[in-house]
């Protein structure tokens, strides 16, 4: 293999390319993060988030990767032995019952089709089921990194509300925030998830939590154990700007670039850029001939687009030819899809060269496998 020159193509839905701006930013020296300085640089970022989630308060920091917070969702608000309804859609909605299973919840799924968005219908037809009100929670992904599909929030809290239930509404929104359009007040969502390395455009390392008074209400409640993930320690340490555990410093100056890059475009702008990638990408996958994974052109994901291959083709030998040719990394199919998919991410610090590029990679890689069949 010839070794390799300029820069690797990461084509991935997360981690995504991280920016100069903030490679730069995170390459200074630490400062004291029990001091006046970091305490102020927190509480901005903490209000640079709150403008993203679009969330008036109730947002955390928290030092993990996403699951971490999908455990702190889990054990902030519910008890063992409490149900959850977990809308099965995807790789990521699996495993993200997994871990509340694991937490003694009793988990319940919607298992829903793979290459189709939630339906708001089913959700409200289980809750009506449940006259005892044992569902504690509904967990969602918003948009399903595996399949390339995004849901509707906004209609799931409307069927909540349809059937009068008073379960949580709980959002991982990993991959969507910085990306798609995601509004945790206005829809209603009592916990968003989300991490660091997607959208914005960071190294993983960094998770968050938005949370609303309702879900603080039942953190009361809630008998899980909790140490680290405890909610109550962390709002209480971040309200003044600090962390309960020794922070990472530099991860931390790295997204109050990031937020500063989101703001200067604007958060709309910044939507719209990630709809127009994510159009040109499915453009290239039909004149390639092959088929876009989700089936409902109303849940395409702006944030990557999954692409199933035929029978005939190895998704996966796909991928390694590009990654060994042109040093292009694209995404692998997840859990069932394993070699029947690989997946472009289109979202993060990215403009239309960069994608382009990656698109000619992806071409010539599917010619180098021999598709389409002479």
């Amino acid at each position: 293999m010839a070794p390799s020159r300029g820069r690797p193509l990461l084509q991935l839905p997360g981690p995504t390319n991280v920016p100069d701006r903030v490679l730069r930013a995170m390459h200074r020296p630490l400062i004291d993060h029990r001091g006046p300085e970091f305490a102020a640089m927190t509480l901005e970022i903490l209000a640079g988030l709150r403008r993203v989630f679009r969330a008036e308060h109730g947002v955390m920091i928290f030092p993990s990767s996403a699951t971490g917070c999908w455990e702190a969702a889990i054990v902030n608000t519910l008890s063992p032995g409490d149900a959850a309804l977990v809308c099965e859609h995807g790789f990521f909605a699996s495993k993200w019952a997994s871990i509340a299973s694991r937490a003694g919840i009793v988990v319940e799924r919607i298992e829903g089709d793979w290459r189709r968005p939630v339906d708001p219908d089913a959700v409200a037809d289980r809750l009506g089921d449940d006259a005892e009100g044992r569902i504690r929670a509904v967990l969602v992904v918003h948009n399903e990194t595996s399949t390339g599909v995004t849901s509707d929030i906004a209609s799931v809290r409307v069927a909540i509300d349809r059937v009068g239930h008073g379960a949580l509404l709980m959002v991982d929104a990993v991959s969507s925030l910085g990306a798609t359009d995601y509004r945790h007040d206005e829809w209603g969502v009592d916990v968003t998830v989300c991490g660091s390395q997607k959208g914005l455009m960071l190294p993983p390392g960094l998770a968050f939590c938005a949370v609303s008074a309702a879900a603080l209400e039942a953190s009361r409640r809630a008998a899980c154990p909790r140490g680290y993930w405890d909610w109550e320690e962390m709002r209480r340490s971040n309200d003044s700007g600090f962390f309960p555990s020794t922070p990472p410093t530099s991860l931390l100056y790295g997204l109050a670039a990031a937020l500063d890059m989101l703001e200067e475009e604007g958060l709309d702008a910044v939507v719209a850029r990630h709809a127009r990638f994510a159009d040109a990408v499915r453009h290239a996958v039909a004149a390639w001939g092959l088929e876009n994974y989700c089936l409902d052109p109303g849940a395409y994901s702006n944030a990557g687009t999954t692409v199933l291959v035929p029978d005939d083709l190895d998704a996966d030998e796909i991928r390694e030819f590009v990654r060994d040719r042109f040093d292009l990394t694209l995404g692998g199919g997840l859990g069932p899809l394993s070699g029947r998919v690989f997946r472009i991410g289109h979202l993060g610090d990215l403009d239309a060269l960069m994608l382009t590029g990656a698109l000619s990679g992806v071409e010539m890689g599917l010619a180098g496998v021999g598709w389409p069949p002479a």
